[in-house]
């Protein structure tokens, strides 16, 4: 039971950190209202977690890279203050498509991701 802590953990922290790299070199590149950096994150991981769920990995593959690096990596949290953000900001045209975009290509990706795991 302890392993799968600490392979999880270990999992969670490079999925933290990859995340980390990607918003600074998005947000470094374009300065825009538009959170690109989460969107493309949340995209890819839906994708990527699609993948690991139709694959064919042992337990421990999964807890590592599905529950530990895939939950470090994605940010459910992060796409919810930033929509909150864009709220109190009023600037609801940002606001709706980065919602839409978030859910209707995170749910298209995912789908992808998993008929290629298969």
């Amino acid at each position: 039971m302890l392993v799968n802590f600490i392979i999880v953990g270990f999992g969670a922290s490079l999925g933290a950190m990859l995340r980390y790299g990607i918003s600074v070199f998005v947000k470094s590149k374009w300065k825009t209202h538009f959170p690109y950096a989460t969107l493309f994150i949340n995209v890819t991981g839906s994708f990527l977690l699609g993948f690991l769920i139709s694959s064919a990995l042992g337990p421990v593959w999964q807890l590592f890279l599905g529950t530990g690096f895939m939950g470090g990596y994605t940010t459910f949290s992060t796409f919810k203050v930033e929509s909150m953000e864009l709220k109190w900001k009023t600037n609801y045209r940002v606001l709706f498509s980065y919602m839409g975009f978030t859910y209707v290509l995170g749910l298209v990706a995912a789908f992808i991701g998993l008929m290629v795991g298969i």
